[in-house]
């Protein structure tokens, strides 16, 4: 008995040996891009294409940073950007919020119904849709606008469906108790319903926020202006006229990262949290 539950557990020594080795083989697959990334922006152009690869950077070389901020318009890309995401990651949180709960904690026809045609939408990229909402734009006067880079993604059908999910398991007699308490249901909404729904909250806000700050295609179409330009198309037009200035690129790319990355680690057990307790709710 004693040897066959020592060969059980080193059996499952082993197993959480390979579990680990292969995890962390994935962590260093998906991190080595960007780790180069970081290393090329401190590096002079010469030692970024050198061969053997200098993996570390000798000499190190911050005016990359300095030169590639100065080469474009880049303080007004990143206030484009960060006033475009703010925006987008606020409006969804309240648009979704608020179809998940009703969806979630209302009872009226077509409930059902409505829901499957917002998760149909999750089907359809943005190439599909891209020609009607650009004639919808046009109409409304909207080319060369924050109002048209924000309106179009107030909302999606991820948001809504993440949403309804949380919200699916607060319990119903909580709300009714509001209710025989003379709350309105404004009032139970953001007083009750929005605190409880911090992790699901913040895992939106991670995601969306993501979707914002990294969106390309529907600037490059709707905006025409320099002024209203944003991070990435800063980036791709940085590329055009100074594409031998790798450093630069690299750098520039490594500043625009970084509010991602804090974003992340200051909602990051919220987030986590959230993903969990949305992912196990029917």
């Amino acid at each position: 008995m004693k040897k066959g539950a020592s060969n059980l557990l080193s059996v499952r020594i082993i197993k959480k040996i390979l579990v680990y080795a292969a995890l962390v083989l994935a962590a260093f697959v998906c991190l080595l891009p960007y780790y180069w990334m970081i290393s090329s922006a401190f590096k002079t152009e010469v030692n970024i294409f050198r061969l053997p690869i200098q993996w570390f950077p000798d000499p190190i070389n911050w005016m990359s940073f300095v030169k590639g901020w100065q080469a474009q318009n880049f303080p007004r890309y990143f206030f484009n950007s960060f006033f475009v995401s703010i925006a987008i990651t606020i409006g969804t949180l309240l648009f979704a919020s608020l179809a998940g709960y009703s969806l979630a904690k209302f009872r009226y026809p077509g409930r059902n119904i409505i829901f499957i045609i917002i998760l149909s939408t999750m089907m359809l990229p943005l190439e599909v849709t891209m020609v009607p909402l650009f004639l919808l734009i046009k109409n409304f006067g909207w080319q060369n606008s924050y109002m048209g880079l924000i309106v179009p993604f107030l909302v999606e059908g991820f948001g809504v469906f993440l949403m309804r999910q949380f919200i699916l398991g607060i319990p119903r007699d909580l709300i009714e108790a509001s209710r025989m308490d003379g709350a309105s249901e404004m009032r139970i909404f953001f007083q009750i319903i929005m605190p409880l729904c911090k992790p699901a909250l913040a895992a939106l806000a991670v995601f969306t926020f993501r979707e914002a700050w990294d969106m390309y295609i529907w600037p490059l179409i709707i905006v025409s202006k320099d002024d209203l330009r944003t991070v990435p198309l800063g980036i791709s037009l940085f590329m055009g006229n100074y594409g031998t200035a790798w450093d630069q690129l690299m750098a520039i790319a490594t500043v625009g990262t970084l509010p991602m990355i804090i974003l992340f680690f200051l909602l990051q057990r919220a987030f986590i949290q959230g993903i969990t307790m949305t992912g196990i709710k029917g």
